[in-house]
This record gives C-alpha cells, structure tokens and sequence, in this order.
C-alpha cells in the first residue's frame, strides 16, 4: 500500500521556521519525484517545490524561492521541506505527492493526507 505521511506542520509567528517530513512507502521511491503543494482557504492546489529522487535535482516556485529548501533522505525514504522567513500568506494545508517530475497536481500519483501550517502576524 502507498503511503505519504506528512508532519512538521503547525502554528509559528511570521518570520519563524518549520520543516515539514514527508515519510513514502509502498513504492519504489528513487523512481519518483516527490512535490510539495500548498493549499490555502478558497483557493486552488499551487506546487511549492519538488525533487527527483534520483538525482537530486530540484524546483521552487517563485513565491519561495530563497525561503524553503527541499531535501531527501533516500535512505530513509524521507522528503524534508525546510521553511524559513515564513509569511502570513504561506498559511494553507501543505501536501506532498508522488510522481513525475513537475509543479502540477496532474502530474503526480500518490498523495498525502495534508499538514496545516498557520503563520501568524
């Protein structure tokens, strides 16, 4: 059975930081690409940043750039998401997915049940 477990997320005021973990099973995980997407209240699915599993390479959209770092522990078939200098407009439920590499919801399989993260002014 696919899993994707997310934890990590919580309350933290602006300008502080949190890692999320997204813990996979189930699948062959140096054959995919592990995202992260965001979702905030009334709004639609946007991709924050991904990685290849197998090589290493990695994207971050625009918004946070500079801010979030991807990482992943192969070994432990484990994606971090560092998030430093985090604004009010990063609150949304965060999800990480597995699939091919790219920053749309399509583009990936498997998917995790969600972690809320709310910054605080």
């Amino acid at each position: 059975e696919v899993q994707l477990v997310e934890s990590g997320g919580g309350l933290v005021q602006a300008g502080g930081s949190l890692r999320l973990s997204c813990a996979a099973s189930g699948f062959t995980f140096d054959d995919y690409a592990i995202g992260w997407f965001r979702q905030a209240p009334g709004k639609e699915r946007e991709g924050v940043s991904c990685i290849s599993s197998s090589d290493g390479s990695t994207y971050y959209a625009a918004s946070v750039k500079g801010r979030f770092t991807i990482s992943s522990d192969n070994a432990k078939s484990t994606v971090y998401l560092q998030m430093n200098s985090l604004k009010r407009e990063d609150t949304a439920v965060y999800y990480c997915a597995a699939g091919g590499w790219g920053i749309y919801p399509g583009d990936y399989d498997y998917w995790g049940q969600g972690a809320q993260v709310t910054v605080s002014s």
